[in-house]
Parts: C-alpha cells; sequence; structure tokens
C-alpha cells in the first residue's frame, strides 16, 4: 500500500490569496484569453463575482474566441500576464499551432508570475460533456523555449461521476525542449461538481500534484523560469450552434478561492505594473 503524502505548507509564504471578493475583479487578472490571437473583446471572458467566488460562465450566444485558428471553441478566462510582438508577427504566448499570427498586439503586461513555489485553487468542475475547466500556468516566453505549460488541473465535464472522476495535470513541454511530455488524467474517488483543493508545488527539477492536500502525482522535471496563471471554463463545439439545449445555459465553474505562496526568502513574484 502506497504512503501517504500530504502537502507541506511550511516551506511557504504566502504571497496571493483571491478569494474574488468585492464589485470588480482584482487587478491580479486580465479577464481575456489570449487576445494576441484574437482580439480583447472577442477573447473577453463571462464571469460573475458572487458570494463565495467567482463564476466562470459560458453562455447560448457567446462566440467563439477565435474561429480561424482554434474552430467552434468558446473560451471564459482569466490569465496573469500578456504580452506579444506586434500585429503580423508570429510573437507571441502559448503558440499552440506553428501558423499562428499575431492579430491584436499585447503590450507586456505582468501581474503575478511566480517562479516555483505553490499554486493552489478550489473550485468546483462541471459535469457537462461538452465543458472542460482547468488551471494551467504557461511560461511568459521572454525567451521563445521559456513557453512550457504546468496544468494544476484539467477536468472534462465527460470525465465526472458522482463518486469519481479523472482529474489531468502533468506538464507540456510545447517550445522548450527541456521538457518531455508528462501528463496524465488520474482516477480519483472525488465528486468533482464540489469544492476540492487541486495543488501543484513547483519546485527547482521536479513538481508534484495534489487533490485535498493528498499528492497524486510527482513529475521529475520542471520550467525554470516565471509562469503565468491561466484559469479557464471552456465548451467544446462542432459548428456555430451553441454545443447544448438554450436550457442548459449558462455553464459556470464556481471557483471559490485561489492561493500563490513562494519559497521563503526575499524575492517576490508578484509583478503588478
Amino acid at each position: 500500500m502506497a504512503t501517504e503524502v500530504r502537502l507541506d505548507r511550511s516551506p511557504y509564504e504566502l504571497e496571493l490569496d483571491e478569494t474574488f471578493a468585492g464589485p470588480e475583479l482584482s487587478r491580479t487578472w486580465i479577464p481575456h484569453y489570449l487576445p494576441q490571437w484574437s482580439s480583447r473583446e472577442r477573447a473577453a471572458a463571462r464571469y460573475a463575482l458572487a458570494p463565495g467566488g467567482i463564476r466562470l460562465r459560458i453562455d447560448a450566444d457567446q462566440p467563439p474566441w477565435s474561429p480561424d485558428v482554434d474552430g467552434w471553441l468558446r473560451v471564459s478566462s482569466l490569465q496573469t500576464g500578456v504580452s506579444s510582438g506586434p500585429a503580423g508577427s508570429g510573437v507571441g504566448q502559448h503558440r499552440f499551432r506553428p501558423d499562428l499570427i499575431v492579430r491584436e498586439a499585447q503590450p507586456a503586461d505582468w501581474r503575478y508570475t511566480p517562479r516555483h513555489g505553490l499554486i493552489e485553487v478550489r473550485l468546483r468542475a462541471l459535469a457537462d460533456p461538452a465543458n472542460m475547466v482547468a488551471l494551467w500556468m504557461i511560461g511568459i516566453e521572454d525567451e521563445p523555449e521559456h513557453s512550457a505549460e504546468i496544468c494544476v488541473c484539467e477536468i472534462f465535464g465527460r470525465d465526472v461521476e458522482p463518486s469519481s472522476a479523472r482529474v489531468g495535470m502533468g506538464v507540456h513541454p510545447f517550445g522548450d525542449p527541456s521538457i518531455r511530455d508528462d501528463f496524465e488524467q488520474v482516477a480519483l474517488p472525488i465528486d468533482a461538481r464540489e469544492a476540492h483543493w487541486y495543488a501543484a508545488e513547483w519546485m527547482p527539477g521536479r513538481v508534484a500534484f495534489y487533490v485535498d492536500e493528498q499528492r497524486v502525482k510527482v513529475v521529475d522535471q520542471s520550467p525554470d523560469y516565471p509562469m503565468q496563471l491561466m484559469l479557464s471554463l471552456y465548451e467544446f463545439a462542432t459548428g456555430p450552434e451553441p454545443a447544448s439545449p438554450a436550457d442548459r445555459y449558462p455553464k459556470e465553474a464556481m471557483v471559490e478561492r485561489l492561493r500563490g505562496w513562494r519559497p521563503v526568502g526575499p524575492s517576490p513574484s508578484v509583478l503588478l505594473t
């Protein structure tokens, strides 16, 4: 029987504690999904600040965020940084296709960009097979190879059952030759429609993943540069019509709290400009 390993926060100090309280979204977040590959208007998140957290929302009338490069995918997402080259260039974060061209230039704007530490979120996923909710991190790409991803959690509605769920976690290299792909969907005895804590402890050479403070996966490699957070709700569709009947909207994922912890030391990760 495997030994249970619990999350130890003692090597860290809290630097970000987001409860999404207040009448407006905090300055930490940019409420537009990879706007360089689309536009801020088209990639704008739909959300509501509510008692107990933020509700990321997909509406029946919501357009796809970038239909010519990403099909009919609809997204409501928050991120903690953005930058790109000029319009018409290929320089931009999370270049998920080699032919991507910047449509709307984004000046560098770094809100929260840790380099190692502990990132954790408490959220409620959807059981709708058309949807997925995720917390992930991408390199800020101050250099092209600084582009790997750490996926803290990725939960497809099709993988959510009343007493079990498969939760995706791990790392993807994208343009970072020092990282090999190591990602899996971990089967867990939880109802992901209820609130659970999902965390990634990001250390030099290693990332450990936790659910409700219990370690469930370890990756023996890690990016070694600043990364930004991406908090996203997706809906997958095959055409211009909504993916579900009208009475199923709005689709909502509830995020109750998000915390960022830095290793104890003198250099903060938060860069508010």
